[in-house]
C-alpha cells in the first residue's frame, strides 16, 4: 500500500493543523496506522495510532490536543492538532507497519 501524506505547515503556538494520510488500498483492513515525527534532537517517535477496529493511542504529551481518527471509506487517516507548541515542530509520517509501509513526510512548524 502506497501513503500520501498532507497538511503540514507553519502555524502560530496555540493553532491547529490537520494531517491527512490517503492510502492507495482500502484501510479497513489494516491493523494499525498511525503517525510518528521526527526531529534531529529528539529521533523519530510515535505520536498516536489507531487500529483497525478504532482503538486509539497518543504519546503522553500530545493528550488532549491531537486526535487519530480515519476515513474508511475516503482510505484516509487524519490526525487532527490542536493547541499546537513549539516543541510540536518535526517531521510527521504516517505509516502502516504491518505492511512496512510509510508515507513521505510532512513538515510541522509551530512558531510565533
Amino acid at each position: 500500500v502506497q501513503l500520501q501524506a498532507s497538511g503540514g505547515g507553519l502555524v502560530q503556538p496555540g493553532g491547529s493543523l490537520r494531517l491527512s494520510c490517503t492510502a492507495s488500498e482500502n484501510i479497513a483492513g489494516i491493523n494499525v496506522m498511525r503517525w510518528d515525527r521526527e526531529t534531529s534532537g529528539k529521533g523519530r517517535e510515535l505520536v498516536a495510532f489507531i487500529t483497525h477496529d478504532g482503538v486509539t493511542h497518543y504519546l503522553n504529551s500530545v493528550k488532549g490536543r491531537f486526535t487519530i481518527f480515519k476515513d474508511n471509506a475516503k482510505s484516509t487517516v487524519y490526525l487532527q492538532m490542536n493547541s499546537l507548541k513549539p516543541e510540536d515542530t518535526a517531521i510527521y509520517y504516517c505509516g502502516a507497519p504491518g505492511l512496512n509501509s510509510w508515507g513521505q513526510g510532512t513538515q510541522v512548524t509551530v512558531s510565533s
